[in-house]
């Protein structure tokens, strides 16, 4: 179905931060950014729009798959009442592109040469049919580990790299008296843990059962190994997972109580915020045996149609605010994730920072980027519940074997296509 985009945003829309801002009605910002690190990253972004006298009436929806938001934002789309913009993910964006629901942004976008400067892969979601319909705020990568510095240092001091080394480590920690892996058993969150598991077993078979869905890939040899290390890697949570959030998991690493956490570079804001010093308090490393390779989200903001022209004003400066060299560079340093700019440099950034951009660069290039199964830019929705169903039953124990949580995965995809 093609987009009814309505009405495009005028170019005096789009340049009213300048002239007229004082027309522009505020923003009504619906998102899922409600842990620690999270709200002090969005506090970048609102304190810019303030300078630009546009007010903030924000919309939290707790949950960080964001499954929860697109539940509410489908009541109040349902209402007539759609909020000004909306944090988004993935094939979310086409899918609410695609029943015509949002604005055109193309104007502000082609003022600031957007096309130039933002990655082909973020396009790919921040587009459709052509015209611009979200603003990428950043690229988030999945396949991270987080691990204590000291715990690291009692269990050897070496930053594992495959995945014996990993099961190792994580044995050493087991023996030294801490849970050695953090984790909150939320699908997403298994979904997460999932995507380094599959990369790390190789890129080529990860694109071949995320990305292009074949069913020999979704149910053969590789899989079932991939399952039977996730199920090795539960035995190394606590007892009360289910159900944790993930920066609750952050705060047993943060304050000791845990080895590490695999989880996207959100995380970092969460040390971040504690006071904690990377390199010096904790380390960040790819999953073992994905080094070169990157698993990517991109939250972007997507803006949906609106009446009045004063918020199609607020859109439009909201829309250029996020897409700011100086915001991009501000926001993501705390945010833990890279600019989804890549003229922006890296000097603000700390060494997990500059990693992230160094890593994404080399796997654009390398043609090793791939988008995120478990956070809905490999798949559809409907192919990304079905592989949080079957991961999170292996997670709880109900395959007997990898082989059979491969069979069924490959079932699973099937009747979601």
């Amino acid at each position: 179905m093609r987009g009814n985009f309505g009405k495009t945003l005028t170019l005096a829309a789009a340049l009213a931060l300048t002239t007229s801002l004082a027309r522009a009605d505020d923003v009504e910002v619906l998102h899922w950014w409600t842990s620690g690190g999270e709200a002090a990253a969005l506090g970048v972004l609102k304190d810019d729009l303030k300078t630009k006298g546009i007010g903030w009436v924000d919309m939290p929806v707790a949950g960080g798959g964001g499954e929860a938001a697109m539940t509410a934002v489908r009541a109040r789309v349902t209402a007539g009442n759609p909020p000004t913009a909306v944090q988004m993910l993935g094939f979310d964006i086409q899918d609410w592109a695609a029943e015509g629901a949002l604005a055109n942004l193309d104007d502000v976008a082609t003022a600031e040469g957007w096309d130039a400067v933002i990655p082909a892969a973020l396009q790919r979601f921040s587009k459709y049919d052509g015209h611009w319909i979200a603003a990428p705020v950043n690229v988030h990568s999945t396949n991270w580990v987080w691990i204590s510095k000291s715990a690291l240092d009692a269990a050897g001091g070496k930053a594992p790299e495959t995945w014996d080394e990993l099961v190792a480590v994580l044995d050493s920690m087991k023996a030294n008296g801490i849970t050695p892996l953090a984790h909150g058993g939320q699908p997403w969150q298994d979904a997460t843990m999932f995507d380094g598991v599959m990369l790390s077993l190789g890129g080529e078979f990860y694109k071949a059962a995320m990305v292009d869905l074949d069913p020999a890939a979704l149910g053969g040899e590789k899989m079932a190994e991939a399952f039977t290390r996730l199920m090795k890697l539960r035995t190394y949570f606590d007892d009360n997972f289910s159900g944790r959030d993930w920066n609750l998991a952050s705060a047993m690493v943060i304050n000791g109580e845990a080895g590490m956490q695999m989880m996207g570079d959100w995380a970092k804001g969460e040390f971040i915020k504690a006071g904690k010093v990377p390199g010096t308090d904790f380390v960040c490393i790819r999953f073992p045996g994905t080094q070169g390779s990157v698993t990517f989200n991109s939250d972007q903001f997507a803006m949906f149609t609106v009446a009045s022209e004063g918020a199609k004003a607020a859109q439009a400066a909201m829309a250029s605010a996020i897409e700011s060299p100086v915001f991009q560079s501000a926001f993501n340093v705390v945010k833990g994730s890279v600019p989804a700019r890549t003229d922006v440099p890296d000097t603000a950034f700390d060494d997990c920072g500059k990693k992230g951009i160094k890593d994404l660069a080399e796997a654009s290039a390398a043609g090793t980027l791939y988008g995120s199964a478990a956070h809905g830019h490999a798949a559809p929705a409907a192919v990304k519940n079905a592989l949080y169903d079957v991961v999170t039953a292996a997670v709880n124990g109900e395959y007997a074997t990898g082989a059979d949580a491969a069979t069924a995965l490959a079932a699973a995809v099937a009747a979601a296509q």
